[in-house]
């Protein structure tokens, strides 16, 4: 098969799963039933609770839920050995039943319950222990997320030495010119909210100006480049800046940056699907369903390597803790939410069409192999449309690394302020109506949002630049977890209000056991490496969370299934 065909196969699917399943999702929840003002309007405090036109919320939520993983989810899949045809079913129906469903209910769930996160939902639903088990495990979570993307921005933006120490210049420039456009874009994106929220201007006249700084900022960056640091230095500037971004009120950066940015992300999609139209190419480069090479067991591996492409627990994260803030009216919620999970499926499936090219180009050219994420993907749509790699190819790779570079940015200073708001409802109690500025002593100065940052900030940089990477692999289940932990939430609030929840069970049933089986066996393979000898702290570490990580999965288990089998009675009483 030809990767024009599962494209436009995928995209037909999806379309329709939008068109009818979503509709009948909102209908199940009530969505705009009673056309009540969202918490962006009843709670507008002008610097986390600001309504946004579905435009510009659509840019930030879909920029800060598809980051990197949509692409490198894909390509860690195939290099494990899992076929092109197991990774394509389970980004399609994963996004359509699992992701989209999770995304969707996130949201309507936060907005009922006052823009709220998922923990608050927890603990209205739940309990409150089960609420300080959520908030201390997610945020740990985002600590590696905020540490992992700060080190791929950095690591995108950092020149490269030689081995004696000295600057390559040659080999940096591309590095150079994304640095310089990322720096410029921000700029622009603080004109654009000054603009449109302080001097009223039209949001059509601003947008056909933003777009315009667009083209003229990446002219500029791709002539005029001359910031040549290191990956450590940028790692230092990228830690000042999302400090900055996560107190700043969200009209002046998150929103327009994010919703220009989605400009640049939705033309790198086109961009992508031209390229895919035009080389049609070939998927038998991949296997089809597994090789018989592969290492791991293709479950439940598959299912936590794939997140953001098919459902990941960090978008329930985005949806109930910056989305659910800024939504002007409710019946916004299914194409922001559900609709920006299927395009992101999309961009996984364009992902698995570019690794094709990028297997076959390696195979033909050992002499030039695409290798790493960004090249995979970059250099792999970027050689359909240009495959004697020419000046073309250099600009169009060179614009493809800057859109995968905005994706990274954008989710990383959402991840930030997502840790902040986490971090700060750990203190607090919001069934006593606990905020901020109500509490004192200790817990005045934890819940301090200036105070949540900087421990944030501190934390995950100080990982980024410390051997994230030794912990990375214990993403995936963490993520899978908060995914199930988050249709567990949507699933109780649906139940105690007396509304049908049955698309989430299956679900969640899948993902906890996705979730136990691969922290099984990633505790069986840090404890063979411990039991070998010569271990350093990274298999001691993963081993002693990976325990946790299955305890705190049975115990919220189990008192979801109480909670949702009381309800049942309740509800069939009052039948």
């Amino acid at each position: 098969m030809n990767g024009f065909i599962l494209l436009a196969g995928s995209v037909a699917a999806l379309l329709l799963g939008y068109i009818f399943y979503g509709r009948w999702l909102s209908r199940q929840w009530g969505v705009g039933e009673n056309d009540q003002p969202t918490p962006a309007h009843t709670m507008e405090d002008g610097v986390d609770y600001v309504p946004a036109k579905a435009p510009i919320l659509m840019g930030h939520h879909f920029s800060s839920i598809a980051g990197s993983s949509p692409i490198t989810g894909p390509i860690n899949a195939v290099a494990y050995g899992f076929g092109w045809l197991a990774c394509a079913l389970w980004v399609v129906l994963g996004g359509i039943f699992f992701g989209g469903v999770h995304d969707f209910g996130a949201l309507v769930a936060s907005v009922r319950h006052g823009g709220r996160s998922i923990s608050e939902i927890i603990a209205v639903n739940l309990s409150m222990r089960a609420k300080r088990l959520f908030l201390g495990f997610a945020y740990l979570t985002l600590i590696l997320v905020v540490a992992a993307f700060s080190s791929v921005v950095a690591g995108t933006f950092g020149a490269v030495y030689d081995e004696g120490g000295a600057l390559n210049m040659a080999a940096s420039v591309s590095q150079a010119r994304v640095a310089m456009v990322s720096i410029l874009f921000i700029v622009i994106a603080i004109v654009f909210g000054f603009l449109v929220y302080r001097r009223s201007m039209p949001m059509g006249i601003a947008t056909v100006l933003g777009v315009a700084a667009i083209v003229a900022v990446i002219v500029i960056g791709m002539n005029f480049h001359p910031l040549y640091f290191s990956t450590d230095t940028w790692m230092w500037i990228v830690g000042l800046y999302i400090i900055v971004a996560s107190v700043t009120p969200v009209w002046i950066l998150l929103q327009p940056r994010d919703y220009l940015s989605s400009f640049l992300l939705y033309a790198m999609l086109a961009l992508a699907v031209v390229a895919v139209v035009v080389a049609r190419p070939s998927m038998d480069s991949l296997p089809l369903l597994q090789a018989e090479t592969t290492q791991y067991p293709m479950f439940p591996i598959l299912f936590t390597t794939i997140a953001c492409g098919a459902i990941s627990g960090f978008h329930s994260l985005v949806s109930s803790g910056t989305t659910s803030k800024q939504l002007d009216k409710e019946t916004d919620a299914r194409p922001i939410a559900y609709g920006g999970m299927l395009l992101e499926c999309v961009l996984a499936i364009l992902a698995l069409c570019a690794i094709a090219y990028a297997y076959s180009w390696n195979a033909a050219h050992p002499e030039a192999q695409l290798t790493g994420a960004a090249a995979i993907f970059g250099g792999g749509i970027a050689g359909m449309l240009d495959s004697s790699r020419g000046a073309v190819y250099d600009v169009l790779y060179t614009l493809l690394v800057l859109a995968y570079s905005a994706f990274c940015l954008t989710s990383l200073d959402t991840a930030t302020r997502l840790g902040r708001f986490m971090f700060q409802e750990f203190w607090l109690d919001g069934a006593k109506g606990e905020t901020p500025e109500t509490v004192t002593g200790w817990k005045k100065v934890l819940a301090n949002p200036y105070v949540a940052t900087l421990i944030t900030v501190v934390l995950g940089i100080a990982l980024g630049m410390n051997g994230y990477e030794k912990l990375w692999s214990l993403f995936g289940s963490a993520n899978q977890l908060l995914a199930a932990l988050g249709l567990m939430a949507v699933a109780a609030w649906l139940g105690r209000i007396g509304r049908n929840n049955k698309m989430f069970l299956f679900p969640m049933v899948f993902m906890l056991i996705v979730t136990i089986s691969a922290l099984v066996i990633n505790t069986q393979e840090q404890l063979a490496v411990i039991t070998a000898g010569g271990a350093d702290w990274a298999p001691y570490v993963q081993t002693a969370f990976g325990v946790l990580l299955i305890l705190l999965s049975i115990v919220l288990a189990v008192e979801g299934v109480q909670t949702m089998s009381r309800q049942f009675r309740a509800n069939k009483t009052r039948r």
